[in-house]
């Protein structure tokens, strides 16, 4: 008996691993399979639906529209052919990674509070059992200004002396700021990439996440070896609110990026903080639009962010840091730098570039999330087909030609025969 269950749960645990790998993002149809059929059955199902012309019975149980699920069967399938989950959990294991699974040793339940949009597995490097403890969010631009680089390393290590996790997304700016101020006390914190966990991004940063692992940890929805496309940058953002007990934004333009971290921990009825700037930054906009219009709480102390992560109870120091005055009072000096790394344009946030008031137009400006998808999906040199877009984007090839068609007429993209490939921009 026992057997037959650890070989169930084997099995769960490798279907998950390749789901991981047929959804992209949120995707309330596979939750809703998954939570019907089980993970394994699910995938069963699904090859079952793949190869016959007509679709299977839907399960009882799943409540779907009429051609909703034939639609996400029609999505998933140009990832089946490449599917093969031993090989990326061995894989990943060799790099000393690990899979949580819902209700499985490591999983952080407050992902379950995303409902049908949490992720179907989180790989992750490090330490397994971090994210249990109770965690602040620390996010910004990643254009970010001195101010804001120094304000969220003093608030991040003033929160991790207390004894937070401290979680952001491992981008140049504040995210960078957030992580190393974490790591100047020994603190403890938590990056979510926005592509695969076993893929350090950006490479700048590469040093700062292999030093997170000690005590933190590096996680992803996405499976090993995923690129970090933008489209994955907005779509974690919910994980980086959900991991979290509160978040805060240091710093962010009017239309960050970041913004949507915080939209999606006023949705989960998390406390949601933002630190003032000058009223004359375009940089600090975006808070004092959080300020304004969703009532964030105002923080200038990082006693005022422990305070909104653990607002029942208080909370107990690591050391001098719980009872010292202002942001950083742990008396350690976070080595921050005094401005943003030169090489931020290389990554960050999705929805800093280009978003500045006259700044130049961004690659996916002006797009809806299909053309986005589809267009972030094509290689950077070079072209590729509808087909191997599809798999890239996790779109249906219908999806796909009709994104291709507007992206066409738009200049983005150029058709040489049966291959697609980016216009080149104008300076």
């Amino acid at each position: 008996m026992g057997d037959e269950i650890e070989t169930q749960a084997g099995e769960e645990l490798h279907a998950r691993a390749g789901w991981s790998r047929l959804v992209e993002g949120p995707d309330p149809h596979a939750h809703r399979l998954i939570a019907r059929l089980g993970a394994a059955g699910a995938l069963t199902w699904l090859r079952r639906a793949a190869s016959s012309a007509v679709l299977p019975s839907v399960p009882d149980g799943v409540e779907e529209r009429p051609g909703h699920l034939a639609r996400a069967v029609a999505r998933w399938a140009p990832r089946l052919e490449v599917l093969d989950p031993a090989r990326d959990l061995a894989s990943f294991a060799r790099q000393g990674g690990w899979l949580a699974v819902p209700g499985g040793p490591g999983w952080p339940r407050g992902l379950d509070d995303l409902g049908e949009n949490a992720p179907v597995a989180l790989w992750g490097r490090g330490q397994r059992g971090v994210m249990a403890g109770l965690g602040i969010a620390v996010v910004g631009s990643r254009a970010a200004t001195p101010y804001g680089m120094t304000v969220g390393a003093e608030l991040a290590a003033g929160c991790a002396d207390a004894g937070l996790v401290v979680v952001s997304g491992g981008a140049f700016g504040i995210d960078t700021a957030a992580h190393r101020g974490a790591l100047a006390v020994d603190g403890r914190s938590v990056a979510v990439m926005a592509g695969g966990a076993d893929r350090f991004y950006p490479r700048g940063s590469e040093e700062m996440l292999q030093r997170l692992l000690a005590d933190g940890a590096v996680v992803s929805e996405a499976a090993p070896g995923c690129n970090p496309g933008r489209h994955r940058f907005l779509s974690r953002n919910r994980l980086i609110a959900a991991l979290a007990s509160a978040t805060v934004v240091v710093e962010a333009a009017f239309r960050s990026g970041a913004l949507s971290t915080a939209r999606h921990a006023a949705g989960m009825g998390r406390p949601l903080g933002a630190v003032p700037g000058p009223v004359t930054s375009m940089a600090s906009a975006g808070c004092h639009r959080l300020l304004r219009e969703q009532d964030a709480t105002c923080i200038t102390t990082f006693e005022e962010a422990v305070e909104l992560a653990s607002p029942i109870g208080g909370w107990a120091g690591r050391g001098s840091g719980a009872s010292g005055h202002g942001p950083g009072a742990s008396g350690r000096s976070p080595s921050t730098g005094s401005r943003p790394d030169s090489r931020q344009g290389t990554g960050g946030s999705a929805g800093d570039a280009g978003l500045s008031a006259g700044g130049p137009r961004g690659l996916l400006d002006d797009l809806d999330p299909l053309q986005s998808r589809v267009l972030d999906a094509l290689p950077a040199v070079g072209g590729a087909d509808t087909d191997s877009i599809a798999r890239t984007a996790g779109l249906r090839p219908d999806e796909v030609r009709s994104a291709l068609g507007f992206l066409h007429l738009e200049g983005r993209v150029l058709a040489e025969g049966s291959l697609w490939r980016r216009a080149r921009r104008s300076a």
